[in-house]
């Protein structure tokens, strides 16, 4: 196997009648970090799911996967369920993308680290409370101890996602595979994670197989690059000549359908300009319609505060206050950005508004009323023009309904059109976000994450909503995707006077989308300006560490 750890040979696997990955070849060598990269969809996750024989039962695999073992090579792809438990977690341990649906919601996080130890090692439990206190300072969790003893509700996203890579490397993995590991997190601690994976890497000597939709993240960590498409690999090379001399014309397409290369107005290009055009791509120019006018909602003084400490009669001593005094406006059709690392209070800010979450004090004023006073029958008649799209899709979707009908459901509850019309309109938005008729009958298991975020958004602007709050709405979308929707909701405001509370942790995205940001930290606001003023001439410290922990925009020839 020559300086290969691991070699996949001619892997093909099917769901169905339908091909996830076509006849793929790649190896990993010792001590390297390769990444693979491509949208939703492209095959990416299933051939990392394959080196660990975690597919479902309905696929069908096709192919070898030979991990080398000292001075012999063990064939993957015909081990018995004994052998899978040595491997797994043992020899190759995996970080996936979703923390929370990871991690055992009732057992501690200290114990669940604890168990892959005395399954895989011949330790005592004190044995194996200690190395897992080793490791979580290791992954510079905060207080081990303390942590070892909660569960994963109770720890942020970032702390999750660190348990679960002490649990990965409590066996000290030869590969480890990280599967869209800092996704979900802010730019701030995906960073983090970035630099901990990078050192474990260093100091363990091990291979790191890393899967991602962002060319730009990889570039920081990664030796060579194999990008997928379609379930096949479209081009393989260094990181360097990918990312400065790409050869396809999906790499180079993925490399400027960034938002982050494009200022405000300008159409951004998406993967399919790219691959069935031989012409120059031409970027158009939009209108800017925003105006600053009439005020459509005022946030006064919300204070929404948690119980953070009771005493023994129950009375309340301390509160987390998740959003503390805060106070803005919003404008009609402006898209106001709304940023911060976890924890800041956005989202909490965004679920206030919106009536999921009642504040502490404070006023919520729209169209010159406070909704707080509203009657249940009046802000019923609100959630036709105000909607959220959420943040998880995974918790946003009903797994027993299909996805067609849970796009119309709006639509029928509501009243919005006339019953034999609604299938045709929710095709059209099917497509309008990358989706198609095929998709209509399907459920949500059936898709991949970012598919799943596309579903969210079409459920919600079917409305035609007057505010809509999107709760990081694009940060699991491959940058094709979150293009086409960026496009759609540019596309939306011109057409019905758009107006959006627009909540993210990623500067760049902000910068190209939004008119104003607000820069939120710790409950309160930090800084505030044009989404200009803020990306290029930053005042605050905080707003400087933000924008530092953007991955480098790496230049392109592509446009």
């Amino acid at each position: 196997m020559n300086n290969s750890l691991l070699q996949i040979q001619n892997l093909s696997v099917s769901f169905t009648e339908q091909k996830a990955v076509n006849n793929i070849s790649l190896d990993i060598r010792q001590g390297e970090t390769l990444a693979i990269v491509g949208e939703s969809g492209s095959g990416k996750s299933v051939t990392s799911l394959s080196v660990m024989k975690l597919l479902p039962k309905q696929a069908i695999m096709e192919g070898n996967i030979l991990l080398k073992d000292e001075e012999q090579s063990i064939n993957i792809t015909h081990l018995s369920d004994k052998g899978l438990q040595q491997i797994r977690g043992n020899k190759i341990a995996m970080v996936f993308q979703e923390p929370m649906t990871s991690l055992n919601p009732v057992k501690t996080c200290g114990k669940q680290v604890a168990e892959t130890i005395l399954l895989h090692k011949h330790l005592s439990k004190k044995e194996a409370y200690k190395k897992t206190i080793s490791l979580f300072r290791e992954v510079q969790l905060p207080s081990p101890e303390n942590i070892f003893h909660r569960y994963p509700h109770e720890i942020s996203g970032g702390q999750k996602q660190r348990v679960m890579i002490a649990m990965a490397m409590s066996c000290q993995p030869d590969l480890l595979i990280c599967d869209e590991p800092t996704t979900a997190l802010d730019v701030l601690i995906q960073k983090e994670i970035l630099l901990l994976i990078k050192k474990l890497q260093e100091q363990n000597g091990m291979s790191v197989l890393f899967i991602s939709h962002d060319l730009n993240l990889v570039a920081e960590i990664a030796d060579r690059i194999a990008l997928f498409y379609k379930g096949e690999i479209v081009e393989i090379n260094t990181t360097e000549k990918i990312i400065y001399s790409p050869k396809h014309a999906y790499t180079k397409a993925l490399l400027a359908c960034r938002p982050a290369l494009y200022h405000k107005g300008q159409v951004l290009p998406v993967i399919s300009d790219f691959l069935h055009t031989t012409n120059p791509i031409m970027i158009k120019e939009t209108e800017n319609p925003f105006i600053k006018k009439e005020i459509l909602l005022s946030v006064r003084n919300v204070n929404t505060w948690y119980v953070s400490k009771k005493n023994f009669l129950g009375k309340t001593l301390a509160y987390n206050k998740a959003v503390n005094n805060v106070s803005f406006d919003v404008y009609e059709n402006e898209i106001l950005g709304l940023v911060g690392g976890s924890g800041c209070g956005k989202t909490t800010l965004g679920r206030t508004i919106i009536g999921l979450i009642q504040p502490h004090s404070g006023d919520i004023i729209y169209k010159g009323q406070n909704i707080f006073s509203f009657s249940s029958n009046e802000r019923r008649m609100l959630s036709k023009e105000i909607q959220m799209i959420f943040q998880d899709p995974y918790a946003s979707l009903n797994p027993t309904i299909s996805i067609g009908e849970a796009i119309a459901e709006p639509l029928r509850v509501n009243n919005i059109l006339p019953a034999h019309t609604i299938k045709k309109e929710v095709i059209d938005w099917l497509e309008k976000v990358g989706l198609n008729e095929s998709h209509y009958n399907r459920y949500p298991h059936e898709f991949s994450g970012g598919q799943r975020q596309r579903i969210v958004i079409a459920r919600a602007l079917i409305m035609k909503p007057k505010f809509v709050i999107c709760d990081e709405c694009v940060s699991a979308l491959d940058v094709s995707v979150q293009a086409q929707v960026l496009n759609l909701l540019n596309e939306l405001k011109k057409e019905i006077g758009f107006t959006s509370i627009f909540i993210s942790h990623d500067l760049s995205v902000v910068k190209y989308f939004c008119d104003r940001v607000i820069v939120m930290n710790k409950g309160q606001i930090e800084e505030t300006g044009t989404a200009d003023e803020i990306y290029y001439h930053p005042k605050k410290e905080y707003t400087k560490q933000l924008l530092e922990a953007l991955p480098k925009i790496v230049p392109t020839t592509a446009r």
